[in-house]
This record gives C-alpha cells, sequence and structure tokens, in this order.
C-alpha cells in the first residue's frame, strides 16, 4: 500500500467520480466503483443495497441535484486493505436553499482495484 496521503489523493478522485453525471448514468461505471456487498445509508434514511443504487443512478437527470460542493476531507485506515472517507458535502438547489450533509465512505481494495463498500450521508443540523 502507499501512503495515507497518496490514498487519500486516490480515493478522493473514485469518490468524487461518483458525483459526476456521466459516471453516475454509467452502468459499467458505477458497477466498478461499488463492490459486492454495498450498502448506502442515504441521508434521506433509506437503505440502499448496490443493485437498487445501480438502478437509481443511470436513471437520474441533469437537473435533479443542484451545484454540489465538497470539503474536509479526511482519510483513516482500518485496515491493510479498507480505508474510511469522511467528507462534507453543501449542495444548492435551483431555488438557493443549501442542504449540508456529512459525508463517510469505506473503500476496500479487492487486490487490483479500490471499491466502496459503504457509504452513509446525514444532514448536518446547525
Amino acid at each position: 500500500m502507499t501512503s495515507l496521503r497518496a490514498e487519500l489523493a486516490d480515493i478522493r478522485s473514485l469518490e468524487e467520480a461518483l458525483h459526476r453525471p456521466e459516471v453516475r448514468r454509467s452502468r459499467d461505471a458505477v458497477e466498478a466503483l461499488l463492490a459486492e456487498g454495498f450498502v448506502e445509508f442515504g441521508a434521506s434514511g433509506t437503505v440502499y443495497r448496490r443493485a437498487e443504487i445501480i438502478d437509481l443512478l443511470i436513471q437520474e437527470d441533469d437537473n435533479n441535484d443542484g451545484d454540489l460542493r465538497t470539503a474536509n476531507y479526511s482519510l483513516t485506515s482500518i485496515s491493510r486493505d479498507a480505508v474510511l472517507l469522511t467528507y462534507e458535502s453543501q449542495r444548492t438547489q435551483d431555488d438557493g436553499s443549501k442542504r449540508y450533509v456529512l459525508r463517510s465512505s469505506i473503500w476496500k481494495h479487492n487486490g487490483e482495484k479500490w471499491q466502496m463498500l459503504f457509504h452513509q450521508g446525514t444532514i448536518k443540523r446547525s
């Protein structure tokens, strides 16, 4: 494994790929990024499994998300082949309102590449 700093750049790049509409709408791209057994606890409180989230992502349209900004990325090693990525997101809707979410993802290295195994979004309260 490389240094945690180098891994942060790699994992952040993979995480941010999942923010891009062209990646989200590509079944092949999302399947490559999400590990078998993937689970997401959404900020809405909904639990998503891998197949379900892939189906939802590839059906998204460009206009439902608003402007997304991310900040305060941090990476923690949790085993030789797994890391925890945490960060904050801010999404500005078309009406100007903002939604702040604390995010965490577990990325696991399968011997060939990093894949997201778990993701959680939690609404950030003031």
